[in-house]
């Protein structure tokens, strides 16, 4: 019988590859963590700081650093950051070297609800707690607060942060009601009705083009009410 020495090498090498292949996944996965790195993204005012997060993965894990790798699922460990109010999204990873690394974006505020309740009003339109760590120079939301009134005020204020004027000059909403809110502005003495949230764009130009004039005839301080409510034109009360 002719024995193929071919298909013996063949057969023995793959025998060997096989082995070495799971040799080092087997030292892969007894490899520990030497590292735990937090990593904040996307924002400099940091609302959550990394010794909240580091103290909040002990809380749930004990000390990460020396931990098998294998022991470790990362999913779960992206549920626990995200758990914070503060948290928005966080990604968690290894990297070859046996670091693990959390990624995490923070919620952002676009105003503070004061009143009854005290807390941030973030960019979905979600309530925020507010931090110990920062205080964020938003736009102040006073008055009748509620569920309805909070959709509302979301809206105008998604309005007036892509608008470079107001998201530079309006400092406050007051709620009288649902569909009737107000603008406080930084540096003027007059209120502005804004009415609903109906026509906002058409609105905040007539604002805008009532706003160049009376600044180019110094009259601004003429008014205490400017009123945006009715149809294509600024209704304005004087001192």
């Amino acid at each position: 019988m002719k024995i193929n020495w071919n298909y013996i090498k063949i057969f023995g090498l793959s025998l060997i590859l096989l082995g070495l292949f799971a040799f080092s996944n087997h030292r892969n996965e007894e490899k520990n963590i030497k590292k735990v790195n937090i990593e904040f993204v996307g924002n400099d005012n940091l609302y959550l700081t990394q010794g909240m997060v580091n103290k909040l993965l002990i809380q749930n894990y004990g000390n990460l650093e020396n931990v098998s790798k294998e022991k470790l699922v990362l999913n779960t460990v992206e549920k626990a950051i995200e758990a914070n109010e503060m948290v928005k999204k966080a990604q968690v990873y290894l990297t070859v070297d046996g670091e693990l690394t959390s990624r995490i974006v923070q919620r952002k505020p676009i105003a503070r609800i004061t009143g009854n309740t005290n807390c941030y009003l973030d960019d979905e339109g979600k309530r925020m707690p507010l931090s110990r760590n920062h205080s964020a120079r938003v736009p102040i939301i006073t008055g009748k607060i509620s569920g309805d009134s909070l959709k509302d005020v979301y809206e105008i204020l998604k309005y007036i942060n892509e608008d470079e004027f107001l998201r530079k000059n309006v400092i406050g909403i007051h709620i009288e009601d649902v569909n009737n809110y107000q603008l406080k502005f930084r540096m003027e003495q007059f209120v502005v009705s804004l009415g609903g949230v109906d026509n906002l764009e058409e609105k905040f130009n007539n604002f805008k083009a009532f706003y160049t004039k009376a600044n180019r005839d110094q009259t601004l301080d003429n008014f205490t009410m400017v009123s945006l409510e009715f149809n294509n034109q600024v209704v304005c009360t004087k001192i």
